[in-house]
């Protein structure tokens, strides 16, 4: 899904579930907002929840060696830190109904 369809389901959603009509730009702005606290609170804290959905987390990835294709020459991946996503078990349990 796309910013603009998840801008549009999120609309829909506002208006018949909650009986209230909310702008493009005002779910735009919510959607850039919650992206800004997100990686602000990956930054911070090591992890962002998402009730219902699940659980980004900050992990460490050990060094290792590579090999680049194209000359068959091994090289050494440099360590970083990376997201990774957790679902929660009702989302589990839901998808593989």
């Amino acid at each position: 899904m796309k910013k603009t369809e998840l801008i549009e389901a999120v609309m829909q959603k506002m208006k018949f579930t909650h009986d209230r009509a909310v702008s493009k730009a005002d779910v735009n702005a919510l959607l850039d907002s919650l992206g800004d606290v997100c990686s602000e609170a990956l930054q911070t804290t090591g992890e962002f929840t998402l009730q219902g959905i699940g659980k980004l987390k900050v992990s460490a990835r050990a060094s290792r060696t590579g090999r680049n294709p194209q000359t068959g020459a091994q090289i050494e991946i440099a360590a970083k830190r990376v997201v990774k996503f957790s679902t929660t078990k009702t989302l589990d349990e839901a998808l593989n109904k």
